[in-house]
């Protein structure tokens, strides 16, 4: 391996690319982000992400603390219930966030974002480092040590580490691990927003206002609600109300002008492909959300009227899928982190906090290279050792999670299992020791307990 300086190479500028040269950039490594983006706006960064402890610890590590402080006034309003609900309304089990989100310490609670405002959070600064509109291709790799990216413009990239960070559909994954393919869960999903108006308001209880709700419906259909209320207005003023602190920081933070989102009420349906009346992989807007209207013709009208309010323009189709299962690669200079590896279901919401904690592993591999401490082969062999564990277990568990194969999905017997489980989930509804254990539960899953890596 080449013994000149490291200059790292990271192909996306998604949510653990971005985390990973703001960490680089911290320990004075020289990095630079390619983006097929043509520009920081893309409408598809809007939705909804929660971001949990293993997500904060990332952040928290690799941001300057004053933009990390940004990220947190950022933050859309926490929910106040994790709500369990049939496809009717009618309550199951609900969660009160003091068991979710009450510890002072960030990195112990649940943070609610949209993917556009942390994506300008995580820009802020890097301005000089990423360039946009650059279409990755491929790349080769020297004798000397070094890698050369190719972009489709004609241009090139040398540096001595290339790190892909391009999302489920990566390139650099492509021809780097060939056999590292994805599979069809064989669940499909839609998702759109809903003007979050008086009216629209009207329609929800206020638990349901105020936190964010799961539907588990017959046939292996699920849904969830949740109520996305940012610290600003729709003309990018502060809202009255809000902490000085977070006034002050919001009013200084230069991204604001990038960031076009309002307040909105979030939906998403999934099911297996089967339940679909047509394929929803090929429509957009009216059309997608007519399906899932017709999907859903039997539940609360609250619900479907919900629905049917729509933004048209923001209704979406996925083709959930998900990473295989690999046996370890040889250590390069190539490395990969986030969907780039380790694709997986949004049954757990671990898909931004594993690309995150990735980004701070591998972060702190490379600070320990360019400090001289360990080769960097040895290095990145050891972020890699870890992130390959821990990144098929949160694949394995998000697929669980939403599995079109389980029991419950089944016909008749899966009537029956639902049955049995809304039952125990009464009951456990009025036992606050049991909803302690299952809160306690959903933290574990998320990271709260758990050591740093």
């Amino acid at each position: 391996m080449s013994t000149q300086p490291l200059h790292i190479l990271i192909i996306g500028a998604g949510t653990g690319g971005l985390c990973l040269a703001q960490g680089l950039k911290q320990a004075g490594i020289s990095v630079t982000v390619y983006e097929r983006d043509r520009t920081r706006i893309n409408p598809l960064q809007g939705f909804r992400v929660g971001i949990g402890p293993d997500g904060i610890r990332g952040l928290r590590a690799n941001l300057p603390s004053e933009l990390f402080e940004t990220f947190l006034a950022t933050c859309a309003r926490p929910p106040l219930y994790l709500n369990l609900l049939t496809e009717q309304m009618k309550e199951l089990m609900s969660l009160e966030s003091t068991l979710l989100t009450g510890d002072p310490d960030p990195a112990r609670r649940e943070h609610t974002v949209s993917r556009m405002t942390m994506r300008q959070v995580l820009l802020s600064g890097l301005e000089d480092i990423v360039h946009f509109d650059k279409t990755f291709t491929h790349y080769e790799q020297q004798d000397d040590g070094t890698v050369t990216a190719f972009f489709a413009d004609g241009s090139s990239a040398t540096g001595t580490v290339l790190v892909a960070a391009d999302g489920a559909n990566s390139r650099v994954r492509r021809q780097y691990l060939p056999h590292a393919t994805l599979v069809e869960t064989g669940l499909l999903s839609a998702g759109a927003k809903v003007p979050m108006t008086p009216e629209n308001v009207a329609l929800i209880s206020e638990k349901v206002l105020k936190g964010m709700s799961m539907v588990f419906a017959p046939r292996g259909v699920g849904f969830i609600l949740h109520m996305v209320e940012f610290p600003w207005r729709h003309d990018g003023q502060l809202k009255p109300g809000i902490g000085v602190n977070e006034a002050e920081v919001l009013a200084q933070w230069p991204g604001m002008l990038y960031d076009n989102e309002s307040d909105y009420i979030g939906w998403g349906l999934w099911a297996p492909r089967q339940q679909f009346p047509r394929d929803p992989m090929n429509l957009r807007g009216e059309e997608l959300v007519a399906v899932i209207r017709e999907m859903t013709s039997s539940w609360h009208p609250s619900l479907r009227t919900l629905i049917a309010r729509s933004d048209p323009s923001t209704a979406l189709p996925v083709n959930i899928r998900t990473s295989q299962p690999i046996v370890p690669w040889p250590t390069t200079n190539v490395t990969l982190l986030g969907d780039a590896i380790h694709t997986m279901t949004p049954g757990r919401g671990a898909g931004a906090n594993t690309a995150l904690r990735d980004a701070r592993l591998l972060c702190k591999q490379l600070v320990a290279a360019h400090d001289g401490q360990l080769d960097l082969l040895t290095a990145i062999h050891g972020y890699e050792e870890k992130m390959q564990k821990y990144g098929a277990e949160a694949v394995k568990q998000s697929l669980a999670q939403m599995d079109p194969n389980a029991p419950i999905n089944k016909p008749v017997i899966g009537t029956a299992i639902m049955a049995t489980q809304r039952t125990m989930l009464r009951a456990v509804n009025h036992l606050p020791p049991a909803k302690r254990a299952v809160a306690r539960a959903f933290s574990r899953g998320r990271g709260a307990d758990r050591q740093e890596d």
